[in-house]
């Protein structure tokens, strides 16, 4: 800020983020220059690695912290984060736990049934799901309206699914993630623009996801950094089943009002 007693001159500071956002602007133009047409096969190629190797894991747990934007009817964007862990066991188990600013959940599947479970209000709801990792996704999506953490990238198809409809796409450059060097990639389709970092070396995990929904005013986003991979975890028998606690109230499941967009 403009400062009176210093004979009005710039503070230091002042000149030292002057220099920041020049240089940050170069590196703009860079980038918006060098954005290719189409989707580059290099981009496509550590996509489909990444996808493919998780896919092949039959179990893991991770930590998924997420921000959700969501914008007011004045135009403000309002920024709420959750935490989740999540725990899968291919072809038909998982858990996740998730607690934030707008939610605490616990979300089981078996196999059998779907279960989610609000600890603070104790109320529980079951419903028979379908007996693979996908359909019963699917389901949960279509029918009830419920999304798990990062869910897109537990498919055993999820090159597919996030390839659907892409028009372009190209390697941004490196980039570190939580001290991890990744691969940064950029892809942009009709309603969503979305970028993904995934871990370099043999093990290409994903380590950040960003969505930004193009069709919503304000272009609203949704991000999601994954950390403490486990590709190696230790389930017992109860992991994935729910035991209803002595004063729990069953309730059942609303029905789905309309279909969830990007930000799964």
């Amino acid at each position: 800020m403009f400062d009176e007693r210093k004979g009005g001159r710039w503070p230091r500071v002042s000149y030292g983020l002057g220099r920041l956002l020049l240089v940050t602007a170069a590196l703009f133009v860079q980038v918006a220059v060098g954005q290719p047409q189409g989707i580059e096969p290099e981009a496509r190629a550590l996509l489909e690695t990444s996808t493919r190797y998780l896919a092949g894991q039959e179990r893991f747990s991770v930590r998924a912290d997420s921000t959700i934007e969501v914008v007011l009817l004045s135009g403000q964007k309002i920024q709420f984060d959750h935490a989740a862990s999540m725990a899968v066991a291919r072809p038909n188990r998982l858990r996740a736990e998730r607690v934030g600013d707008l939610v605490e959940q616990v979300f089981f599947y078996d196999g059998e049934s779907l279960t989610l479970h609000n600890p603070d209000d104790n109320y529980y709801a079951t419903v028979a799901a379908p007996d693979t990792l996908e359909g019963m996704l699917d389901f949960a999506r279509e029918s009830l309206d419920i999304v798990a953490p990062a869910g897109d990238l537990v498919y055993a198809n999820a090159f597919d699914i996030l390839m659907q409809d892409v028009t372009s796409g190209f390697v941004v450059g490196k980039s570190i993630v939580n001290g991890v060097p990744c691969s940064h990639l950029a892809f942009r389709s009709p309603h969503a623009d979305w970028q993904i970092w995934i871990q370099e070396g043999s093990s290409p995990l994903p380590r950040k996801l960003v969505i930004t929904s193009t069709d919503v005013p304000n272009a609203p986003q949704f991000a999601v950094v994954m950390s403490d991979w486990d590709l190696a975890p230790v389930f017992d028998a109860q992991t994935f089943v729910f035991q209803p606690p002595d004063d729990a109230r069953r309730i059942d499941f609303l029905p789905a009002t309309n279909s969830t967009g990007p930000g799964r």
